[in-house]
């Protein structure tokens, strides 16, 4: 599904939105190597490997904002101190091209959401 993520980032209006979830999805493939690329929820994503791979991390953009979403809403919230200055729910992280998470939130949040997963799986 490389492909049609190619497809979502280039039909965006914006440069600026595409040169910034271009720069996310690379930080994602180098935080989830071994990752599925896909669209989830018509969203770019990563999902894990295997035929029942849960969704790690989905990314998105919006008219005004980007987003990036854990597939959780228990995920956000349990990193104050990393998400402070951004536009937060439960289950997304708001932000703008000039003001990407950064490499400590996206790496959190990564490791979070797979913990979650694997505790759920036990």
């Amino acid at each position: 599904m490389p492909d049609e993520v190619d497809a979502y980032i280039a039909a965006l209006p914006r440069a600026d939105h595409r040169a910034a979830l271009t720069a996310l999805r690379s930080r994602l493939k180098d935080l989830l190597p071994d990752h599925v690329e896909c669209l989830s929820y018509a969203m770019p994503g990563f999902r894990q490997p295997g035929r029942n791979g849960k969704m790690v991390a989905g990314y998105a953009a919006f008219a005004r904002h980007l987003g990036y979403y854990p597939h959780s809403g228990t995920i956000i919230g349990q990193f104050p101190e990393l998400t402070a200055g951004y536009r937060i729910t439960p289950g997304a992280l708001g932000f703008t091209p000039d003001r990407p998470p950064s490499d400590a939130l996206l790496a959190a949040l990564v490791r979070a959401r797979q913990a979650e997963i694997a505790a759920r799986g036990r």
